[in-house]
């Protein structure tokens, strides 16, 4: 079962540095909304979109394998049908690299399986939550 207690959605909040695998450039989609919410609120936002040289004022990258500095959490805006294939680049990237601490499925995305892939690899999850919603009601 992913993490959703209060104390646990707080810590997860508490991290600096968020990879938004997702993260759009279109104004108005809440992929490109909620990542400005968070660089509003003083959260590092790395965009992870291989359709975009910049999201944000920052560098995009095409996958989580490529962005070059450390993360702390990966949020993500994809179908749930194309969720488990990002966890497992932030287990991968966890394993390798040791930055990747926990990953958060967005509002209306569930892997189980992925959620259970997570937790064996010692990563804290969340699904089916919004970032921004969490963060206004626990943090703000």
């Amino acid at each position: 079962m992913p993490l959703t207690s209060p104390d646990v959605l707080r810590r997860l909040l508490d991290y600096e540095t968020i990879a938004v695998v997702g993260c759009s450039a279109t104004p108005g989609k809440a992929a490109h909304e909620i990542p400005a919410y968070m660089q509003r609120h003083g959260y590092r936002v790395v965009p992870v979109n291989p359709y975009h040289d910049e999201v944000l004022g920052e560098t995009a990258y095409d996958s989580l394998a490529d962005v070059p500095e450390d993360i702390d959490l990966v949020n993500v805006f994809r179908p749930s049908s194309e969720a488990g294939a990002v966890v497992d680049a932030a287990i991968e990237r966890a394993s390798e690299r040791g930055d990747v601490k926990g990953v958060w499925l967005q509002l209306g995305i569930r892997d189980d399986d992925a959620a259970k892939r997570a937790r064996e690899a010692g990563l804290e999850y969340v699904q089916n939550k919004c970032y921004k919603v969490e963060h206004a009601r626990l943090v703000d």
